[in-house]
């Protein structure tokens, strides 16, 4: 590869021709199944990357952050959705933000509901966020009281336009595919009770699942309107382990220098840790880590050596694989090798940029000044 000679700490190198092939898919079945795809840029954080989901009729986008929308604000999205419960201290921001742009919100609670109502001067659509399973966020899927507590004070405010609900499965990333059909299920019940009980009231009302596993695995989406999955992009090992998808379809791989050899351990040492890779882990039944997975860079992209190479242990800057030997017959002192990760959307915030494989630097919302 003619950039690797240019690469002498580590470099989060992004594969275009895999990401825009993990797009293409995702939105052909978006389409054969009459959903609406609204991706979650969380996972990239980039404009440039944010423009490719354009070739393929991507109009609406979601992120995690009112600083992160304000980010993609002037790209000409038709609405820019934070999917995060809307932290009350924001509003100033958000008023500012919605003078540029559509933009829609997610409510947990009538407390913050009533001070947008409130306050607000430009009008806010709004998802109710609905917990199903996950206990992380959301309400309770069973607790009308305070569901319509949140339509009550909407309806009696001008400014708070209610546009359905959102549920975030997230639970599936740690199931099996039987797993992840079950919560599918749980999750597209509770939706289709949702808007049998409060479609007459408000026709237009959506219902959108936002989990990249069922998004990837599953075909019957009954009761959804839209789907929000944003780790598909890149995808990682967590999402090969669950079954996701393959290796072949990780299209972010960390380049880390190698900094020592000991043939007789099988232990390669890289410039390559936690900074770099965040400390996401895969435990397997033997007690074994693995932190990331070794590919060998060519001439295109990389190739997947069939015995994965793994990284064993990591620390702030150190990684340490455990290497086969065949990759230790491939490898010395001084080169570059390729780190898969285990979540690609923590290694993409910890690197705060991407090289493209012609040598390109693509931005990243929070490395942004740096990359500029």
């Amino acid at each position: 590869m003619p950039l690797l000679p240019a690469i002498t700490s580590p470099t989060l190198l992004v594969h275009e021709a895999v990401c825009k092939a993990n797009i293409a898919r995702m939105s052909d079945k978006g389409r054969k199944h009459r959903l609406n795809l609204i991706p979650h840029f969380k996972t990239h954080q980039s404009r440039a990357i944010g423009n490719w989901y354009k070739e393929y009729g991507i109009e609406e986008i979601t992120v995690s952050s009112l600083h992160m929308a304000e980010y993609f604000v002037g790209q000409s999205w038709k609405n820019i959705h934070i999917a995060f419960p809307f932290n009350p201290l924001e509003i100033d921001l958000l008023e500012q933000l919605t003078l540029q742009s559509s933009i829609s919100i997610q409510l947990v609670n009538a407390q913050v509901t009533q001070l947008l109502a409130d306050r607000l001067q430009n009008p806010v659509e709004f998802f109710i966020e609905i917990d199903a399973g996950y206990g992380r966020a959301g309400i309770e899927v069973s607790d009308f009281g305070a569901i319509e507590a949140i339509m009550r004070i909407a309806n009696r405010s001008d400014k708070l336009n209610f546009k359905g609900f959102y549920i975030h499965a997230g639970h599936t990333y740690h199931a099996d595919p039987a797993g992840i059909h079950r919560i599918h299920e749980q999750t597209k019940s509770a939706l289709k009770m949702l808007k049998d009980k409060y479609f007459d009231e408000f026709p237009s009302l959506k219902t959108r699942i936002g989990d990249t596993p069922s998004c990837s695995l599953e075909s019957d989406f009954d009761g959804v309107d839209e789907i929000g999955p944003g780790n598909f992009v890149f995808y990682d090992l967590t999402q090969v382990h669950i079954g996701s998808c393959n290796k072949s379809d990780i299209g972010i791989a960390l380049a880390a220098p190698v900094v020592d050899i000991k043939k007789t351990k099988h232990e390669i040492l890289i410039h390559g840790g936690g900074v770099h890779l965040a400390k996401d882990v895969l435990t397997y039944p033997d007690g074994s880590q693995n932190f990331g997975e070794l590919v060998v860079f060519n001439g295109q992209g990389w190739d997947i050596p069939e015995t994965p190479s793994f990284l064993k242990s990591i620390s702030q800057e150190h990684g340490l694989v455990n290497a086969t030997d065949e990759l230790l017959s491939k490898v010395k002192v001084g080169d570059i090798i390729g780190i898969l990760p285990v979540h690609s959307c923590m290694t993409a915030d910890c690197m705060r940029g991407f090289l493209g494989l012609s040598g390109e630097k693509l931005d990243h919302f929070k490395g942004q000044q740096k990359l500029q």
